[in-house]
């Protein structure tokens, strides 16, 4: 979860790393400015990328789309964290449409605010940050995130890019991992494959749980945990675990040993090159055998 102890735990971390090799640490250091230029896929497709408007219930809402020039793929939502839509994943988005895919980066603050809500260098561990996204955060819920994510998926079928006999799938990032996971169940005929990645809320004792929700899915999981998450609620695992066997649904749940809630997106302080690799690399697996 993003927190105020997340953030306690995120700079306890980045203080013992203070010992590492000076080239680490200068890497680990560019995460809290600028993104870190990801590598690019072998064997890159050629894409094309506009910032386009997609009509839901609550109005109209802002995203990147960016797909493979030539033909039809499957298609890709990207909720990002809750810092919301930024270059770091547009540049993600894009990385996953040179692998092979149509993707729709959304800004799921889009009903108060268009674009960016953090400018290059800011980050969550700043206090006034903080208090400029939480309220965006907390103007969301459950049912938000159901019409959205329809509208996206209706954008994204009717675009000339999408396939639309192959599967969709859904990535979500800190408090949007959540998100992935209500998509696949409100539309179980049309989202195939999530990935959650260090997300907050998966497994509460409440009653509208994303994990109790699993039975009405019929998609694949990724949900990628991260360390300092998982020592905070060491049973959500174990909870998600016992869903997905329960519903006959294939999922690969793993603890990223050594990696901070917020490890993934390259413009993050506690972006960890390895582990971020080792999850997307387990993503694009994903998506190759559920979107087929």
């Amino acid at each position: 979860m993003c927190d105020d102890n997340t953030v306690a735990e995120n700079e306890s971390y980045l203080k013992k790393k203070a010992a590492l090799s000076r080239r680490d640490f200068t890497t680990l250091a560019a995460g809290a400015g600028a993104a870190i230029i990801l590598p690019t896929p072998a064997n890159a497709m050629t894409v094309e990328e506009s910032d386009v408007m997609v009509t839901t219930p609550d109005g109209e809402a802002d995203a990147y789309f960016v797909h493979p020039s030539k033909g039809k793929h499957a298609g890709v939502i990207v909720w990002p964290d809750i810092m919301g839509i930024r270059p770091a994943f547009r540049q993600m988005g894009k990385r996953l449409a040179q692998s092979g895919y149509s993707v729709l980066v959304v800004n799921p603050y889009y009903r108060t605010v268009k674009g960016n809500v953090i400018e290059e260098g800011e980050s969550f561990a700043d206090p006034d940050v903080r208090e400029r996204l939480i309220p965006f955060a907390r103007s969301l819920s459950p049912e938000t995130t159901v019409t959205d994510g329809k509208a996206f998926v209706e954008f994204l079928d009717k675009s000339g890019a999408v396939d639309k006999k192959r599967n969709i799938g859904v990535t979500g990032y800190c408090m949007t991992g959540s998100f992935a996971m209500r998509c696949a169940a409100a539309m179980p005929d049309r989202i195939g494959a999530i990935g959650s990645f260090h997300g907050g809320g998966l497994a509460t004792d409440e009653p509208d749980s994303p994990h109790l929700l699993v039975p009405q899915m019929k998609a694949s999981a990724l949900i990628a945990i991260a360390e300092n998450d998982d020592e905070r609620d060491p049973v959500a695992k174990a909870k998600l675990r016992e869903a997905y066997d329960a519903a006959g649904l294939p999922a690969n749940i793993e603890v990223y040993e050594g990696a901070m809630h917020g490890w993934c997106p390259p413009d993050s302080r506690v972006y960890n090159h390895a582990q971020a690799e080792h999850a997307w690399s387990h993503l694009l697996t994903l998506f190759a055998d559920a979107l087929a």
